[in-house]
């Protein structure tokens, strides 16, 4: 073997390598993650704006997509590292924000802002789950972060769908087995951000748990007569108290002080619910 061909082949090992890194790097990811909530955006808003109702099954396709984006996005750093939990909330936020979009006005400037609101709160849930794939492998400083922006969009997607089921006035069962399946979903997702289990069953218990409580206090609200916003404004903030506890006993600082806490935000959201609500 000649000197040349040595030198050829020292020269470009290294400058393999350096492509390759720029090629994984967060800013090519952070690229991808802006086309991806340019092109769904863009989706949702013709899907809303000029098809109207019919374009439910273009919201529901959306979604998938939301999905299947973030996988394309985060390939690499799924093939030794592949969690399932990872691509529940971008599908459930698209399809929340998307069946949410059928209470809002029919107005050029509402469709504007919803837009807008579904893009920001899209690429910031694009950042949080790529830093919760490379955090399973790594530390990282950003994970208290993106654990906040997480449980928000969390919250937001969880009133959002349960809005809309409320909004039907469906059969009491239907209306059941729909918040019991997607309230599971939630459940799972949010307590798996805090704990990281590569085995999405390792918490089963605690997340049957909580969905059961869930599910029946749903109930109890359909037969009551609040409005829809406030029976779903209600649920939301229980599974906040919910959620927040749960954290609270994986981390071992389930102290009197945070017990406390959530208890006041308890009582003031039942103190909501009964304030708003139709007795005539």
């Amino acid at each position: 073997m000649s000197i040349f061909s040595i030198k050829k082949k020292t020269t470009r090992g290294p400058r393999k390598k350096f492509k390759n890194l720029l090629a994984e790097s967060f800013v090519s990811k952070r690229q991808k993650f802006i086309l991806s909530v340019i092109s769904l955006s863009l989706g949702l808003f013709i899907a809303e704006h000029f098809l109207g109702k019919s374009g439910l099954y273009i919201v529901f396709a959306l979604s998938i997509f939301s999905a299947v984006f973030l996988y394309m996005t985060l390939k690499k750093d799924l093939e030794d590292n592949f969690t399932p939990q990872v691509f529940i909330l971008p599908f459930l936020y698209s399809l929340s924000v998307g069946l949410f979009y059928l209470l809002v006005p029919a107005r050029l400037i509402t469709r504007i802002a919803m837009t807008s609101f579904y893009a920001l709160g899209l690429y910031s849930l694009y950042l949080s789950q790529n830093i919760f794939v490379v955090s399973s492998i790594r530390t990282i400083q950003l994970l208290a972060s993106a654990r906040t922006v997480s449980l928000v969009l969390t919250l937001l997607s969880y009133f959002f769908i349960s809005n809309v089921v409320f909004s039907f006035h469906i059969n009491v069962f239907v209306t059941f087995a729909l918040v019991f399946t997607y309230t599971f979903i939630i459940v799972l997702q949010a307590i798996w951000v805090h704990t990281l289990e590569k085995n999405p069953f390792a918490q089963i218990f605690w997340v049957l748990s909580l969905t059961l409580c869930l599910s029946e206090i749903a109930l109890f609200l359909w037969f009551g007569p609040s409005f829809p916003t406030v029976s779903a404004l209600f649920l939301t903030a229980i599974l906040y108290v919910l959620i927040g506890l749960s954290h609270a006993w994986f981390d071992k600082r389930l102290f009197r002080s945070v017990i406390l806490e959530y208890f006041w935000i308890t009582v003031i959201s039942f103190i909501f619910l009964i304030t708003f609500t139709n007795w005539i």
